[in-house]
């Protein structure tokens, strides 16, 4: 057993006891669970986690369940929250999508000043592809302030984006916003100047690797059309393939839309726990022995409150993740300084009234509460990127840790004086309970 383990079992003994009187005497709660959960806690930080793996929906039945289980939280936040028509219209949209069976539409789409086939040279091109829908775009704008893919190509089922060569800045840039499961086509028109295998060459440099197998070259003589177009054909001709990954990238939008959706309920629900927790954490502090608030406040904070967030953002994640999570983001944040730096900004407020805030003890229990808010803000923030969208990268976390403590850091300290003022009523509503 390491000296850090030695020290963190030492410690949970310390807080056993503290916990039973915090919980029975202060915030009226009958049993010991809070010193046990401290242990817990502990206990749960010491342990050496494995890397688990995640995978998202592989196929149409797999994103129609995940986003049912989406709807299931719309339907519990409105128990929760007391609100109404959260589940029954976004219900709708699963369904219309879910039996989604429109004729297979090609959506043809160029930048401004890129010339297009005629309609009549691209029917007579793709002819031989039933019950096909053809669409011609407006032209995309070679100068945009948020290059995002106008909302109604979101249905089409292929895109023929057609490009002149060599490629401009403004059509890069348009490529890059394309999403990687998006069926694209680039039909390319060279100029007479070169021939086509010389600017295929050029721009199989310029282009990330996933394009490599998507370039149709065109002279822009329309004899040549249909031969060019001729993998488009072919992967038309496999209707019922091409749909299916229409509706499972529809369900994928769909799902992160909805996850955009739960992002404000949740966080209303969060702050509550937070609030709750928080000081939880600081009467625990208070009521130790132990100078040391780093531990304890995270260990208290992990035992309590994480769990209840992974339930708040349906994260299907194990223990063993939520602990690499809770322990990295409580890492970043003691690395930064913020028990510290806390600590001398609530010194600052303590004007507001010396004979509460000099009660003994009372600054570090805040200093503990305040690290477990912005240790909670940055969990949230995290929960959010990833619950039910995407596996979490634990190797991400590593690299982001640093930041997302920082933004909970000035976030939290710029609402320092709602937070010193929260801490002024529980410390008087903390003496009114002491007895005399």
């Amino acid at each position: 057993m390491t000296s850090g383990v030695i020290r963190r079992v030492l410690l949970s003994v310390g807080v056993i006891g503290t916990g039973q009187w915090l919980l029975s005497d202060v915030v009226h709660v009958p049993g010991g669970g809070l010193g046990v959960a401290a242990v817990a806690g502990l206990w749960w930080l010491s342990r050496s986690p494995k890397q688990p793996r995640f995978r998202e929906p592989a196929s149409l039945k797999g994103w129609i369940e995940r986003c049912e289980l989406v709807l299931n939280q719309f339907e519990e936040l409105e128990v929760v929250l007391e609100l109404q028509g959260l589940r029954s219209p976004r219900e709708k949209e699963l369904r219309r999508i879910e039996g989604f069976d429109v004729p297979l539409s090609v959506g043809v789409v160029a930048t401004e000043g890129s010339g297009v086939p005629a309609t009549v040279q691209l029917q007579q091109a793709l002819a031989g592809a039933a019950s096909l829908d053809l669409c011609l775009a407006n032209p995309l704008p070679v100068t945009s302030t948020s290059w995002s893919w106008p909302d109604d190509l979101q249905e089409l089922d292929v895109l023929l984006h057609v490009l002149p060569l060599p490629l401009r800045a403004a059509d890069l840039l348009w490529l890059d916003q394309l999403p990687a499961d998006r069926p694209v086509w680039l039909l390319l028109r060279s100029s007479v100047d070169r021939s086509a295998e010389d600017h295929l060459e050029a721009l199989r440099c310029q282009l990330p690797e996933r394009w490599h197998q998507c370039l149709l070259p065109w002279s822009g003589e329309a004899i040549e059309l249909r031969g060019v177009l001729q993998p488009v054909r072919q992967q038309l001709m496999r209707a019922e393939r091409v749909r299916e990954g229409t509706r499972q990238r529809l369900l994928n939008n769909l799902h992160r839309r909805w996850q955009a959706d739960l992002e404000t309920l949740r966080r209303e629900r969060f702050r509550l726990l937070l609030q709750r927790s928080q000081w939880i954490v600081a009467g625990v502090v208070i009521a130790s022995p132990v100078p040391s608030v780093d531990l304890l406040a995270v260990a208290v904070g992990n035992g309590l409150m994480v769990k209840e967030m992974a339930t708040i953002w349906s994260c299907p994640w194990s223990s063993e993740v939520l602990q690499v999570v809770a322990r990295q983001l409580g890492s970043a944040a003691l690395a930064q300084g913020v028990v510290e730096l806390s600590g001398q900004a609530l010194l600052g407020l303590a004007k507001l009234d010396g004979a509460s805030w000099i009660a003994a003890g009372a600054m570090q229990g805040l200093s503990a509460a305040y690290l477990t808010r912005v240790v909670g803000v940055s969990m949230a923030d995290w929960m959010a990127l990833n619950a039910g969208v995407a596996e979490p990268d634990l190797e991400e976390l590593k690299r982001q840790a640093p930041l997302l403590v920082a933004r909970a850091a000035e976030q939290e300290r710029l609402n320092l004086a709602g937070f010193a003022q929260q801490a002024h009523e529980w410390i008087q509503e903390r003496n009114s309970c002491t007895p005399a």
